[in-house]
């Protein structure tokens, strides 16, 4: 499955990144970067802060030291609004659907951030809302062929299989047209067919819509197939960086993992 794709200048840095929770460290002075249209993993044991990480890219936490810059600025005050309205979205390891609605509309739902006209508008379908909301539901069509799913579009999400709903989740995220996309444990509870599927439409959500991807991903297997680089994290610690092949071979790395079933 390996491909060879070209990967652009640095798109998010984060230098020295440390959080603490009272006295507890969850992060302790990591530095990495993503480039732009690549797979970057964040791999590790559980507790390494892996989430910690994701939690702090998309500003849902603030690190108490450190700095990251996207896109060549450096970023103050980051809450995940601001993080989406930049370009960052992201799934989550519980899936955040709303069940009672079908697909499409869960789709939907992730075109809020580029929808300008009111909902007072929308309601009453005037002029330009009406456009708007014509273009949007193109555009979440276009997702919904994408990720091969139009047998379901009417479907309430909360019948969907598991593997399903993460696909929808994805198309959730894609909706938003982020320029980086992060996965919080995509594969998570899948059987082999259903990670087969979803690494296939991770690997061309990057290749087709050339979105950066930053996933935590335990199936170390799924990593080192569709990954361009790999950062580790032990105990909030950074252990390892570079390529699979790099990783793999990195005696703290495999230490670290040593004793623990994957």
């Amino acid at each position: 499955m390996n491909h060879s794709r070209q990967t652009g200048d640095v798109i998010l840095d984060l230098q020295g990144i440390s959080l603490a929770f009272g006295g507890v460290k969850a992060l302790t002075n990591i530095s990495f970067n993503v480039r732009e249209h690549e797979i970057r993993a964040i791999i590790g044991p559980n507790g390494a802060g892996k989430s910690s990480m994701l939690n702090v890219i998309n500003g849902v936490y603030r690190p108490q030291q450190g700095q990251i810059t996207y896109r060549g600025q450096v970023r103050k005050d980051m809450n995940t609004y601001a993080a989406a309205r930049s370009g960052i979205a992201r799934t989550f390891q519980n899936i955040a659907l709303f069940k009672g609605m079908s697909v499409l509309d869960n789709i939907m739902t992730g075109r809020n951030l580029k929808m300008r006209s009111n909902f007072l508008l929308q309601a009453l379908y005037w002029g330009p809302a009406q456009k708007e909301e014509i273009a949007h539901r193109h555009k979440v069509e276009q997702i919904i062929d994408f990720l091969e799913i139009q047998h379901i579009r009417k479907t309430p999400v909360g019948r969907l299989s598991y593997g399903l709903q993460k696909r929808v989740e994805l198309g959730r995220a894609l909706a938003a047209e982020p320029e980086i996309l992060l996965l919080d444990e995509p594969m998570a509870g899948m059987n082999v067919e259903e990670k087969q599927d979803m690494s296939r439409f991770i690997l061309d959500v990057n290749d087709q819509f050339g979105t950066t991807i930053v996933l935590i991903e335990h199936d170390m297997g799924v990593v080192m197939d569709i990954s361009d680089r790999v950062v580790v994290l032990d105990y909030g610690k950074k252990i390892g960086d570079g390529t699979p092949a790099e990783v793999l071979a990195n005696q703290e790395v495999i230490n670290a993992y040593l004793g623990v079933a994957h």
